[in-house]
């Protein structure tokens, strides 16, 4: 299904037939020989096969949803989910390479909290390793968002380090890119306790 409206295109997930902002959902589509691709960047050719970014709906998918969406045969390969969520999880960390590039990002707990206090973060970012008790430490201010679905590893490499525990982004193009893509990474992981921090904006 194809749909149009003021936040963008709308697709229908093959699986619970909810139609949500394509920006929302994770794209599929069926390779020259007929495997089920996961489409992280939206980019291959083909026709877009759309599922809701959790980890449950795409494993429900492997059990014949993509074979009628596709209107033919398919094999999905094991381990599908897995797949999906490990390169969710590197299109997000590259997304935040990029903004620290672009001089939109910042890692550290004093750096960030100074940010915090004059106002300018678009996105918090916290590792879903990291102590609790530090992290309560740190707010998210009205209008950000908060993040806390990558581990302490997978911030480090988008900043450049071994392991980072807190981040920030200012507002900025690529922010509102990583914010749309952590989203769906937290659905792809919440099963998982991704968003674990208390009295956050999730």
């Amino acid at each position: 299904m194809k749909a149009e409206r003021a936040d963008g295109p709308e697709r229908k997930c093959i699986v619970t037939g909810d139609v949500q902002p394509k920006s929302g959902l994770i794209r599929f589509v069926i390779g020259p020989d007929g495997q089920v691709v996961p489409d992280i960047l939206g980019k291959l050719p083909g026709r877009g096969i759309y599922v809701i970014a959790e980890k449950a709906v795409i494993e429900t998918a492997r059990r014949g949803q993509f074979a009628r969406a596709a209107k033919a045969p398919v094999t999905v390969p094991e381990g599908l989910a897995a797949e999906v969520e490990r390169q969710q999880a590197r299109r997000v960390v590259d997304l935040i390479a990029l903004a620290r590039k672009a001089g939109l990002a910042i890692a550290g707990f004093e750096k960030v909290k100074s940010a915090l206090a004059g106002d300018h973060v678009r996105v918090l970012l916290q590792a879903s390793d990291g102590s609790e008790r530090g992290k309560t430490k740190l707010w998210t201010p009205t209008g950000a968002r908060y993040y806390g679905c990558l581990t302490s590893d997978e911030l480090g490499l988008a900043f450049g380090r071994q392991s980072v525990i807190h981040g920030a982004l200012a507002a900025g193009g690529l922010s509102d890119r990583v914010v749309e893509e952590a989203a769906k990474l937290r659905g792809l992981r919440e099963s998982n306790g991704g968003d674990t921090a208390s009295g956050k904006d999730m």
